[in-house]
């Protein structure tokens, strides 16, 4: 489009200086800065390098044939080249946006496969414990290598269940952490009193005994990081809810603050905590919401499946 526009528009001045009449000149012709500023966004390296030549000797010819002054150059080439700085700036901040996303899923990715990590060699642990367990006792209690081989093959079924989740999860070569995952109960240590920020309000609805540990670790995380963004981003709020119920098929976390409404807390430029709470909820299957709420304050709302993803 470039070479078509200035190329054809080169002829057309040619054909009117040629002819003797006047050719539009570049104020009547503003609407061309769109297509420098299109190639530098949009094009490839290769399209920039070989647009930049047709656009300037455009630029020049017309130039010349007006018998610009100095001052008209030095203008003209100004705007020529501000349009395409803008494109490439454009160009620039929409790849570091890009990568800055990539990293921030990443990163979630690695504390997702950190916590299925620690869950699985929880599991091995407890097989190669009992096991040890039963073969001690074997000689003394002649039934204790069947009991230990229903541990076994209860751990073991767990153990495959959790390492389904780590399919497709990237990990870059880090040692895992010593801490256990996590669990939902654990929520309740976010209720506080904390001089940092509004009190936090834990209620816990349902049974979680039998929750998988990668969806109890993840509604954690979760709703950490949820608080963790209320006390940062909530301006004058007074409390922070956190709600958690359980039923037969999905855990629902529900964290609101009664803050005044911010601007730049708007879902359309979500923040990179609140792309990794996402993320990791759509990799159990989940979903994972936030905006505002519908008087005042923010809420965000996660559902994940009880058994977690099932491939």
């Amino acid at each position: 489009m470039v070479v078509i526009a200035f190329g054809l528009v080169t002829v057309v001045k040619i054909a009117a200086l040629v002819a003797g009449s006047g050719s539009p000149g570049l104020h009547a012709m503003a609407y061309m800065l769109l297509l420098p500023y299109a190639l530098f966004r949009w094009g490839t390296g290769r399209e920039a390098t070989l647009g930049l030549p047709v656009i300037a000797a455009s630029a020049s010819f017309e130039l010349i044939s007006k018998r610009a002054g100095i001052g008209d150059v030095i203008g003209g080439s100004a705007v020529l080249l501000s349009c395409m700085a803008l494109g490439a700036a454009a160009r620039y901040r929409a790849r570091v946006r890009l990568r800055e996303l990539d990293e921030a899923k990443l990163a979630e990715r690695e504390r997702l496969a950190r916590d299925l990590h620690d869950t699985v060699a929880h599991h091995v642990s407890a097989i190669a414990i009992r096991a040890q367990a039963g073969l001690a006792a074997a000689s003394a209690r002649p039934e204790a290598p069947v009991d230990a081989l229903r541990v076994i093959a209860d751990e073991a079924s767990r153990a495959l269940a959790e390492m389904r989740t780590m399919v497709r999860l990237l990990r870059r070569d880090e040692p895992a952490g010593l801490a256990p995952s996590p669990r939902v109960s654990d929520i309740e240590r976010l209720a506080s009193q904390s001089a940092a920020g509004p009190p936090v309000e834990v209620k816990l609805t349902g049974s979680f005994d039998d929750v998988p540990s990668s969806i109890s670790a993840a509604l954690f995380r979760l709703a950490q990081e949820s608080v963790t963004n209320a006390r940062r981003h909530a301006r004058h709020a007074t409390r922070i809810d956190v709600e958690v119920t359980a039923d037969s098929a999905f855990l629902r976390l529900r964290v609101t603050d009664d803050g005044h409404r911010v601007r730049d807390r708007h879902p359309a430029s979500p923040g990179y905590g609140l792309i990794g709470m996402i993320e990791r909820a759509e990799l159990l299957g989940g979903t994972c919401h936030a905006g505002p709420g519908p008087e005042r304050g923010w809420t965000v709302t996660a559902v994940l499946p009880r058994n977690g993803r099932s491939t």
